[in-house]
């Protein structure tokens, strides 16, 4: 058995859990925070048999994609003066992690 952690940018987050729900997965949301935006982000915990593993990342790829979006960025002048322009970065996509699972009960 294994257990894989997504996290997810939450402007995906309601598509993937549909998705995994659909496909059959039990899935279980945590609402979390982090990366270079501070931005909102899901975590799913999926508990499945080994073999279902890649039909999970797949799932999880499909609805969740990268896309590019402009942020504000503020700069320092010489002179102590602030410059903000807009800094093009990468969002969305998934962080995906696979972990062994040694004992499953469900009481």
């Amino acid at each position: 058995m294994k257990l894989v952690l997504a996290i997810v940018s939450n402007d995906d987050s309601g598509m993937v859990s549909a998705a995994l729900t659909k496909e059959g997965f039990s899935v279980t949301k945590l609402a979390t925070t982090g990366g270079f935006l501070m931005a909102g982000n899901t975590t799913f915990i999926v508990g499945t048999e080994d073999d279902k593993v890649d039909q999970v990342i797949d799932v999880i790829s499909r609805q969740s994609r990268r896309r590019t979006q402009l942020v504000p960025s503020t700069t320092t002048m010489d002179v102590g003066m602030y410059s903000s322009f807009p800094v093009e970065v990468t969002v969305g996509g998934s962080t995906i992690f696979v972990l062994n699972v040694d004992r499953f009960e469900k009481v």
